[in-house]
C-alpha cells in the first residue's frame, strides 16, 4: 500500500478533525495532495504541499480553515481541518503527484483509499 489515509469521522459544524496519510518512500521527493469527493459530485482538489513541505496551496473555500503539513521523518502528510462546515462532508483522498511541487488531477499517479468526513449541521 503506497498511501494510507485515516482520521475521518462524524463531527458537528464548527468542529475540527485532523487527517493523516502515511506515504511510501516512493513519494518522499514528490508533491502530495488532498482531494475530496462528495456524494454525487466529482473529485476536487483541496490542498497540496511540495516535496520539502513548502508550496502549500488550497482551494478557496478551505483557505484559512484547513492546513496541510508534511513530516518527512515520518513519511506522513496531514490535513488539519478547523471550523468544519456541512459542505465539507465528503470522502477525502490523499494523493501522490509525479512532480516535486505541483499537484492537480493531471499529475496524480497514486491514490489512497478515502476516509469519510461527515459534518452535521
Amino acid at each position: 500500500v503506497q498511501l494510507q489515509a485515516s482520521g475521518g469521522a462524524l463531527v458537528q459544524a464548527g468542529g475540527f478533525l485532523s487527517l493523516s496519510c502515511a506515504i511510501s518512500g516512493r513519494f518522499s521527493n514528490n508533491a502530495m495532495g488532498w482531494f475530496r469527493q462528495a456524494l454525487g459530485k466529482g473529485r476536487e482538489f483541496v490542498a497540496s504541499i511540495g516535496w520539502n513541505g513548502g508550496t502549500a496551496r488550497y482551494r478557496d473555500s478551505v483557505q484559512g480553515r484547513f492546513t496541510i503539513s508534511r513530516d518527512r521523518s515520518k513519511n506522513t502528510i496531514y490535513l488539519q481541518m478547523n471550523d468544519l462546515k456541512p459542505e465539507d462532508t465528503a470522502l477525502y483522498y490523499c494523493a501522490g503527484s509525479r512532480q516535486a511541487a505541483a499537484v492537480s488531477l493531471d499529475t496524480i499517479t497514486a491514490w489512497g483509499q478515502g476516509t469519510l468526513v461527515t459534518v452535521s449541521s
